[in-house]
């Protein structure tokens, strides 16, 4: 068997596991403690390992750059996207999707595959773009959240300077980005990995080793399966996940890339499952509102985000264990029109099968009258 699909049969197992001792960990708590110590310990060690092994260069900062491109061109591109499916852009759904979609959630659900498949200097790579996406979800998003709050609540008043000074800090406290911050200042002070104390080292690799198992052991404990509005959400996500590999296939052949890891590397980033971050911005709002107009859907956003976890890993899975297939510009690109193909031919196919049971239901209500 090729080694690469055993490696993926491998992680389906962890995940399976983890599906499979849901009824162990019935605690929301336990779960939630399970992906504090992946956010807090195992992943900033990993990440800390791979940044320490590359070396300085001006051309590091691109990957932020590039991956804070594709939010803002994401969150642009949302509201037509919306309309495809048939959501309103002006109801609470639509708001909750606007400030999800464009959000990206790579340490779950990508950063174990990069590390796994493509090495550690792709996930060096993959972390300093995260610094950019992480500036777009936590400040960006905020404000926009905002702003959808007092449109819809115009007598509402308050000082937003406090809470936006309040989530700087917390970008900087965050322990992923507080280590991109010290790799960054030792590699700019001339030490590396091997430059580093021993125990220092080798305490940073036994960490950073248990970050696969238990970020898939924690998907498995995620997902939640519900009938309630899957269908139109797993529309939504296969539509982004569409003209996500046509925008990343359209900036390999504009950038001229020709490294198959690079090239990888920007296909699956992208891919990244929605981040939580957007959800604790509209939860913040949702609580001080006490009518009837809510300008966020919270459950629906649960359901978007339980459901992009998995979507997102098997795809991220797939690409990668694909190998040198899936650096292929024209089937990256076929992908991606297959799958926004998909969509539109299911909602065309609904919406005529819709109009025809409603034509059939005035004909019944008109014979039923002419009986009368």
């Amino acid at each position: 068997m090729d080694p690469a699909l055993q490696k993926t049969f491998t992680f389906l197992s962890f995940i399976l596991l983890g599906f499979l001792l849901k009824s162990k960990f019935n605690s929301k708590e336990q779960v939630n403690g399970i992906k504090s110590f992946i956010l807090t310990i195992a992943l900033p060690s990993t990440i800390f390992v791979a940044l320490m092994g590359v070396e300085m260069s001006a051309s590091m900062l691109v990957f932020p750059i590039l991956a804070l491109a594709f939010n803002f061109v994401i969150y642009f591109i949302t509201p037509p996207l919306l309309k495809v499916v048939g959501v309103d852009n002006d109801s609470a759904k639509g708001r909750t999707l606007k400030l999800l979609l464009p959000s990206l959630a790579p340490g779950l659900s990508c950063f174990p595959f990069i590390l796994e498949y493509l090495g550690e200097k792709s996930l060096a790579d993959a972390a300093l773009a995260d610094v950019g996406n992480k500036f777009f979800v936590l400040i960006f998003l905020y404000v926009m959240a905002m702003n959808m709050f007092y449109s819809i609540h115009h007598s509402v008043k308050t000082s937003s300077k406090g809470k936006i000074k309040e989530l700087l800090m917390s970008l900087v406290r965050e322990p992923i980005n507080l280590v991109i911050i010290i790799a960054i200042a030792l590699l700019s002070l001339g030490f590396n990995f091997d430059s580093l104390p021993v125990f220092i080292g080798d305490t940073f690799s036994r960490l950073s080793l248990i970050m696969t198992p238990l970020v898939l052991f924690f998907i498995g404990l995620a997902v939640k399966l519900k009938k309630e509005s899957l269908w139109a959400i797993l529309n939504i996500l296969l539509l982004r996940a569409g003209v996500t590999l046509l925008i990343s296939t359209g900036l390999v052949l504009l950038l001229g890339v020709q490294d198959t890891s690079t090239i990888l590397l920007m296909m699956v980033f992208p891919l990244s499952s929605c981040s939580f971050w957007p959800f604790a911005h509209l939860s913040v709002f949702s609580k001080r509102e006490k009518n009837s107009s809510k300008t966020f859907d919270t459950e629906y956003a649960i359901l978007v985000l339980a459901l992009s976890l998995p979507i997102s890993t098997l795809m991220i899975l797939g690409i990668l264990s694909s190998g040198e297939f899936f650096a292929r510009p024209e089937v990256s690109a076929t992908s991606g029109c297959i799958l926004l193909g998909t969509v539109v031919l299911v909602q065309l196919v609904r919406k005529l099968s819709s109009s025809r049971f409603n034509w059939q239901v005035e004909e019944n209500k008109k014979l039923i009258e002419q009986a009368e």
